[in-house]
């Protein structure tokens, strides 16, 4: 037996800290832990017990979780008395990341109501789409997202709320106000999640509080078995909690400073949007959870900034989405910052090439054992496959094991399962999937299949339990009779010195159906000799997957929120993004 699942059958065993039974679901019979919170406002509560800890920082800003509370509650009043918000009422968040955006989405679901995640980068025609979708009964936005809406000569429709000159009178409005009490059920609709919207526009995954508790409780127990196969002389009962939790010294275990250096308490710099899956689920919630600290920080993407705070804020995790990990790893500063505190770097969103992985934990010692990356989507609960430590660096083109609570599939064109090794769409199964995509029945029923199964559309295999992801299906690359997967040239492109990104994608061709076209940038002060590139490729790849098209530009590659390349923008199927924040 693998020891990852001896162990993971001693935890979620009967009696064991993260026991699983099964019961119905939304019709389907599932796995579930049996001790679980049962909504987010519950788990709000219990972070009181944090006190004085610190919860958020923004610039000067630095917000415990007793005051965080606080405010939510003082702003739960305003929402429900002053602007008539009741359960099961949208509530749009429209803003840069920042803790208004934190306070009033613990404020609405702590209501009963439902945040309508818009996208913080969408021009005034892709929020009006988003406000006429959700139909929400407010929408609390930051000054520069509002003036687009007014700027594009869009009347939203609804109530504003405007983060900058209304927020602080409302959550101080009644300081001693409880959390309310509405009754809240684990299936009830907590969350809009609105897609990439790469093919169309967006569609909104709706997520209930089942999902994200699950998301939290799921990451936990993933986190302590890698703690547990990183020490053999350790028992699931000698084990108290997840690598990113307290433990009896007052650190995490995987978060223990270097010999002769000070422990650091558990602080996540984040780097991804809060409307993304990785910004509200891992930072807001998961954080919140363990009573971490969280680190958020204004404006574009700055490198230098994002070294600065490590260092200041003695950070311990960060997600390294997109080509954030690239621009850090190969910074000209990156020595000038002392990064010792940083322990685990998470990736996720896209799949990572090995190149870049090696380069991160070059830059961040202290995390190089502990480099982690999991697969999900926002219409699986962002949970799907999970993998870190010492099987990443074994296998770092894997997206890794079935995430706990969670089944994996590989099913053909008819829907049959095939056998391992066998290409075919990803299908993921547990409690924590998608509720449905808001006012979009046709949408569910092709993704949401019989007994709770989701049809994730990207195309993978499973070897010896392992995943790995080759594309999205309409990504897939036919030259002649041959399947050609995007991944596996990229990681090869990626792995020459002289490459920052890439990024490969079809072009039609009279003679043979498509031909691979790749798109590279530059690493800093390196130039690009495509037919060396082409004699590198060649040397691992068949001949029919070598480039024969090729484009170098300096210009960073379009990136959608999570972090994934939009090829339909480079291809020149859709017109660019704008990406302001």
């Amino acid at each position: 037996m693998d020891p990852r699942e001896e162990i993971r059958g001693q935890l979620t065993a009967a009696g064991g800290p993260f026991e699983m039974v099964e019961e119905d679901v939304l019709g389907a019979r599932l796995p579930v832990f049996k001790n679980r919170l049962t909504s987010l406002r519950e788990m709000l509560a219990r972070s009181v017990e944090h006190g004085d800890k610190l919860y958020m920082v923004y610039g000067e800003q630095r917000i415990s979780y007793a005051e965080h509370a606080r405010q939510v509650a003082s702003l739960a009043v305003a929402l429900r008395e002053q602007y008539g918000v009741r359960p099961g009422d949208r509530v749009a968040i429209l803003a840069a990341n920042c803790p208004e955006w934190v306070i009033s989405f613990w404020a609405v679901v702590s209501c009963g109501a439902i945040v309508a995640s818009l996208n913080g980068w969408w021009t005034a025609d892709e929020i009006g789409y988003g406000l006429t979708h959700s139909d929400p009964a407010l929408l609390i936005g930051d000054i520069k997202r509002l003036a687009r809406i007014r700027d594009g000569g869009l009347d939203a429709g609804v109530p504003i709320l405007e983060m900058e000159s209304d927020f602080r009178a409302l959550v101080d409005r009644a300081p001693n106000a409880p959390l309310p009490d509405t009754p809240i059920a684990e299936d009830d609709p907590c969350l809009i999640l609105f897609t990439s919207g790469t093919t169309g526009r967006p569609k909104g995954a709706v997520i209930s509080h089942r999902a994200l508790i699950g998301f939290t409780q799921c990451n936990a127990l993933a986190g302590l078995e890698r703690i547990l196969l990183g020490a053999p002389s350790a028992t699931p009962n000698e084990s108290k909690a997840p690598e990113t939790s307290d433990s009896s010294d007052g650190s995490s275990p995987s978060e223990k400073a270097p010999a002769g250096g000070a422990p650091s308490l558990p602080c996540m710099l984040v780097t991804v949007p809060l409307f993304h899956l990785s910004g509200l689920y891992a930072a807001a919630v998961m954080m919140l959870s363990i009573g971490a600290k969280t680190v958020y920080r204004p404006g574009r993407f700055d490198p230098e900034d994002v070294l600065r705070l490590m260092e200041r804020e003695r950070v311990t995790t960060w997600s390294a989405l997109g080509n954030t990990g690239q621009r850090i790893a190969t910074h000209p500063a990156l020595g000038n910052y002392d990064l010792s505190s940083v322990q685990n770097i998470g990736f996720g969103g896209a799949p990572t090439p090995p190149a870049l992985q090696q380069r991160l934990a070059k830059a961040f010692p202290n995390a190089a054992s502990k480099l982690g990356m999991g697969y999900g989507l926002s219409e699986s609960g962002g949970m799907g496959a999970t993998i870190g430590g010492d099987e990443l660096l074994r296998h770092p083109t894997s997206t890794g094991r079935a995430s706990p609570g969670s089944e994996l599939q590989i099913r053909d064109a008819s829907g049959k399962s095939v056998p391992d090794g066998e290409q075919g769409e990803i299908h993921i199964r547990s409690a924590y999937l998608m509720l449905r995509y808001w006012r979009d029945e046709a949408a569910t029923a092709e993704a949401l299949r019989p007994d709770r199964w989701l049809a994730t559309g990207d195309i993978g295999h499973l070897d010896d339990g392992l995943l790995y992801i080759n594309s999205r299906a309409r990504d897939l690359i036919l030259v002649g009779a041959e399947n050609v997967y995007p991944v596996e040239i990229e990681h090869r492109l990626h792995a020459h010195d002289s490459v920052a990104e890439a990024a490969v994608v079809g072009v039609d061709d009279a003679e043979s159906g498509q031909r691979v076209k790749a798109i590279v940038v530059p690493a800093i002060g390196c130039h690009i000799d495509t037919s060396e590139l082409s004699a590198w490729a060649a040397e691992t790849l068949a001949p029919f997957k070598v480039p024969t098209l090729w484009e170098v530009r300096n210009d960073p590659l379009p990136r959608n929120a999570a972090g994934k390349v939009l090829k339909r923008v480079l291809s020149g199927e859709i017109e660019n993004l704008a990406i302001d924040e």
